[in-house]
């Protein structure tokens, strides 16, 4: 274990500026997963990070204790910081103060709306994004586009949202949505809370595609031209419309539901 306890070492500019900065994220092609789930999680699924970083204080957690010897048995880096240092790299107020840098995944094969997935057409608020994702892998869902607009998957606020969903799923970012659709093999659902089709209406045994729109403006008009259905989710109650990740939820588990009936 290597202990870094200055500001000025490299190593510690570099995670600073991916732990801050998007655009350093975006361009370093890293994320950082922050806390004691977000870790094992990796650990779980995906295997040795790129590096493990601590806090001094916390290397007596029993938790922190027991992912630092399973990273260490796969012969991966571990820093050990002082908390003060570590402070600035941690979002999660409150937190146990251990990140794990990860090399972000790439889709493990090409786009292509061929089984069921989930199209976000500028879905904006980070934790809508994470809850959707969430929902996804939890129904069996595999495969999720994003528009541009939509937040950064990758961003601090989604990773803790979606709660290791991203490590299971294949995620697409800054993706045209209306040349996928007109190219799907599978029908294509967008929602719209004006729609006069209703979702426990529809036979969704088979793979589909759902197209989940922007908090206030909805799906964009042209890809709701371009589906094969409209979708609306029924609820009673004078409220509009629900908000998109329950939306989300609501029509993934509907799906999921008719497949095991």
């Amino acid at each position: 274990m290597k202990i870094i306890s200055s500001r000025d070492n490299a190593f510690y500019k570099e995670l600073k500026a991916i732990a801050t900065s998007s655009q350093a994220r975006r361009k370093a092609g890293r994320s950082l997963l922050d806390g004691v789930h977000l870790c094992q999680s990796w650990l779980d699924l995906r295997g040795a990070p790129e590096h493990c970083v601590v806090s001094e204080d916390a290397l007596a957690n029993p938790e922190v204790a027991a992912i630092v010897a399973r990273v260490e048995s796969l012969q991966a880096h571990v820093t050990a910081l002082p908390d003060a240092l570590f402070g600035a790299i941690s979002q999660v107020e409150n937190g146990i103060n251990i990140v794990f840098v990860v090399e972000s995944p790439v889709p493990s094969r090409a786009p292509g709306l061929v089984e069921s997935a989930v199209l976000l057409d500028g879905v904006q608020d980070p934790g809508n994004v994470g809850s959707i994702l969430r929902s996804a892998a939890a129904s069996g869902i595999g495969q999720v586009y994003c528009s541009p607009g939509t937040a950064f998957c990758w961003s601090p606020k989604v990773l803790r949202a979606a709660m290791g969903a991203h490590f299971v799923l294949d995620i697409f970012e800054n993706i045209e949505l209306a040349p996928l659709v007109r190219d799907a093999s599978v029908p294509v659902l967008a929602t719209s809370g004006y729609a006069s089709e209703r979702l426990y209406a529809l036979d969704l045994r088979r793979p589909v595609a759902w197209v989940l729109g922007h908090e206030g403006q909805g799906v964009s008009q042209e890809l709701l031209e371009l589906a094969t259905h409209r979708v609306a989710v029924p609820h009673a109650g004078k409220v509009e419309s629900l908000n998109v990740a329950a939306c989300a939820a609501v029509c993934f588990f509907e799906q999921l539901r008719q497949r095991e009936v």
